[in-house]
């Protein structure tokens, strides 16, 4: 993959595969961000997991403390009362068939669905246009429930989903550069801290073996996941 001369430029400015602690990383993703817009600071965590076994699949939420910095779009497929609950809760789509009829025609303008129970029936059949996008309203991420009122505010305040990948890895947003580090560092040990509770019983050995912090458009660093799962254990 060819990289621009901005990217080599910074990588060359440190060692890429040398382990960091988790705020000194954030501290130097922040330094190398120099795009002209907040970059977002995103992390990859590759898990000791067989991602081919469904026992082995980790997947749910995570509330940030911090949110994640983004205007997320939620939109809500609900009927009668729950209508109004939705869009008092901030909700920026509200509706049912007429939704699922705009997204058969390919519009997409959104960043996280929630849907009530009793419209699933219909949503469902949104499964090969949602899920590849991450889409899919599921009760494992408490997006299918009848509280759409909590499940808007959540998702607006920072709640985000995740799930391994096909390769065993987890990505998360978790902030802002224009984010203090510690409130990048409070997020990123929320988020491991909800992936070591979601452990599979069937994993064994080394389970979080490799995070790696990076913004947009920079380089990314290895964090040290020893000391930080160890760290986010003893709680300190």
């Amino acid at each position: 993959m060819k990289r621009s001369k901005r990217y080599r430029a910074l990588t060359e400015e440190f060692e890429r595969r040398s382990q960091h602690g988790l705020e000194e990383a954030v501290e130097i993703v922040k330094s190398k961000s120099t795009a002209k817009f907040d970059e977002s600071i995103d992390v990859a965590v590759r898990l000791g997991i067989d991602p081919k076994k469904q026992d082995q699949v980790v997947r749910g939420t995570v509330e940030l403390p911090h949110g994640t910095g983004k205007n997320v779009r939620v939109l809500v497929f609900c009927k009668g009362e729950k209508e109004d609950e939705a869009r008092a809760a901030g909700a920026d789509y509200v509706g049912f068939e007429d939704l699922a009829e705009k997204i058969k025609g390919g519009w997409h303008e959104f960043d996280m669905t929630v849907a009530t129970p009793d419209t699933m029936p219909v949503v469902g059949r949104l499964g090969k246009i949602l899920a590849p996008k991450g889409l899919m309203p599921s009760p494992k991420t408490k997006t299918v429930t009848f509280d759409v009122g909590s499940a808007v505010r959540a998702l607006k305040a920072g709640r985000i989903n995740y799930r391994t990948d096909k390769t065993g890895n987890v990505h998360g947003l978790v902030g802002k550069v224009s984010f203090d580090t510690g409130m990048l560092v409070d997020n990123v040990r929320a988020f491991v801290e909800e992936l070591i509770r979601a452990k599979p019983a069937a994993a064994k050995g080394q389970y979080i073996r490799n995070l790696v912090l990076s913004s947009t458009m920079g380089p990314g660093l290895r964090v040290d996941t020893r000391e930080l799962t160890e760290k986010v254990r003893k709680g300190v």
